[in-house]
């Protein structure tokens, strides 16, 4: 799969003549190259990928399809790409205008001889279909974090602080074979369930409490990321009926979900669910989001997702209840959009499990 003649082929129709690349996901996209630095440049008629002395053996061995060459003091990231722009006559470069920061921008600004003009959806409306080599890494990320889940699973107890169970998760997926993590685990127990994002400290897990453990790794670049609630000892009526609301309200959207479908109608399947349970304001975020390279991308399952997701993008079901000061339960898979529906990679069990 050639991603530099992708995007060649996206230039003409978006009135641009060549497109720069400089963010670390898009970069790693469009090259396969993983990397701290390096600019990526391509015109109608050839592609190049500049970077420095750090890795310029590696890329040169890794990066196919683009003239590879290397920055020193004589050679500027902005004299090799200005040397590109004169020679193949480039007014309009294109540039990933959610990723350069302002400084950034006015520096290229300043420095090179072409307009500079937005651009980032070029990339990000490829980066949304996923291929089957990317869909594998996925996969295999996914099986990593569910290897990890069970281990821990096995040791989760009374006594043991939120801290604790996230220093597992976290070992376990990299002596599973992740190269990294997605993220910093979430991991919230007793009341601090009902925060999504909370932060894992040093309360001490007790009977009768949720544990909300949201994780993921990477695997060759491509991230997992899944959330299990469980129950420690025992769990009330009331947090078996708003675990179940949650369940149905995921199983209710996968069912639906399909390539096509905009971002909101989706996220409409769930939230419905959880509206007519009585716990429609207890669901604040969306139902879903991309994951791919970044753990948060295209396309959106939310409220706001107001544009068709494409057959191979793949996004994650989430949906939640939390009641605040008490109690929260979320669960997530993730999920390949087809045009005839949706797979599932995500293999862990989903019933409420007391520990």
């Amino acid at each position: 799969m050639d991603r530099f003649d992708d995007i060649r082929k996206k230039l003409y129709s978006s009135g641009i003549d060549a497109m720069m690349i400089t963010g670390d996901s898009n970069r790693r996209y469009v090259t396969g190259f993983p990397s701290t630095a390096g600019v990526a440049l391509i015109t109608g008629e050839k592609s190049y990928f500049f970077v420095d002395s750090r890795y310029i053996e590696a890329a040169k061995s890794k990066i196919k399809g683009a003239a590879v060459e290397m920055t020193d003091k004589n050679n500027s990231y902005e004299k090799l790409i200005n040397t590109v722009i004169e020679n193949a006559g480039i007014k309009k470069l294109g540039v990933e205008e959610e990723v350069l920061s302002y400084s950034a921008f006015e520096g290229y600004r300043k420095k090179l001889n072409a307009e500079l003009v937005p651009a980032q959806n070029i990339v990000t409306e490829l980066r949304m279909v996923k291929s089957d080599e990317e869909i594998n890494k996925l996969i295999c990320a996914q099986r990593i974090s569910e290897r990890a889940l069970e281990q821990v699973l096995e040791m989760i107890r009374p006594g043991m602080t939120e801290r604790d169970v996230a220093a597992e998760l976290t070992y376990r997926m990299l002596k599973e074979g992740a190269e990294t993590l997605s993220f910093e685990p979430i991991v919230v127990s007793g009341v601090k369930s009902s925060m999504p994002h909370g932060v894992p400290g040093d309360n001490v897990i007790k009977a009768g409490d949720f544990l909300t453990m949201d994780f993921g790794c990477k695997y060759e670049g491509y991230c997992s990321d899944m959330t299990r609630t469980v129950a420690i000892g025992h769990a009330s009526d009331e947090m078996k009926e708003v675990y179940q609301t949650v369940l149905a309200a995921q199983t209710a959207a996968i069912a639906e979900a399909r390539a096509g479908m905009k971002g909101y109608e989706l996220d409409a399947v769930a939230r419905g669910v959880i509206e007519r349970a009585g716990y429609g304001s207890c669901f604040g975020h969306g139902f879903g989001h991309g994951v791919g390279i970044d753990i948060h991308e295209a396309p959106t399952a939310g409220p706001s997702g107001q544009k068709a997701m494409p057959a191979g993008a793949v996004i994650s079901a989430e949906p939640g209840i939390y009641i605040e000061g008490r109690f929260g339960v979320r669960i997530e898979d993730v999920i390949i959009l087809r045009e005839d529906g949706c797979e599932n990679i995500t293999r862990a069990p989903k019933e409420l499990i007391i520990l």
